[in-house]
């Protein structure tokens, strides 16, 4: 009975996490669109910068994990990556800067959080996985990464 439960709530999590990110998916040129621009903004710190080029590149290239042919899944796999990126970025740049560029409308932290989230449900835990690894999210430590591994647990708490 227990284990009935559990199949069925975990099936109603990953329904959630599915409408969460089919909404998500019009959100992606206004996540384009903020990138690009705060890859033009002097503000943003220049280590940054490489990480928000990647984002782009990954999410307009037809080469990638999960390609975009496969529907659905194909995008979720670029969504979360760009949360990925913003994750960080909203970790390392002025809120103010952030929120300048963002036409989205939102809490875009929020937003972020639950794109994050829900792919998380959704994506094979070996994309999440590698993925996660390439965007280490560890605080900036005098100029520098900390250069320990991502750990996905540390997202899972993020608000």
């Amino acid at each position: 009975m227990t284990e009935e439960i559990e199949k069925r709530a975990g099936s109603i999590e990953k329904k959630q996490a599915r409408g969460v990110l089919r909404r998500a998916l019009f959100l992606i040129p206004n996540f384009l669109k903020l990138l690009a621009r705060l890859f033009k903004d002097g503000r943003v710190p220049t280590a940054e910068k490489a990480m928000l080029i990647g984002a782009i590149i990954y999410v307009v290239s037809p080469l990638d994990l999960l390609p975009d042919m496969i529907p659905f899944l194909g995008q979720v796999d670029d969504l979360y990556l760009i949360g990925l990126v913003l994750l960080r970025l909203l970790s390392r740049t002025p809120q103010d800067v952030i929120n300048e560029h963002w036409e989205g409308g939102g809490d875009l932290p929020g937003i972020v959080g639950k794109i994050i989230k829900a792919a998380q449900y959704v994506l094979p835990k070996r994309v999440s996985q590698i993925l996660l690894g390439r965007v280490v999210i560890a605080p900036k430590v005098k100029g520098g990464l900390l250069s320990s591994p991502a750990d996905p647990s540390s997202i899972e708490g993020h608000k």
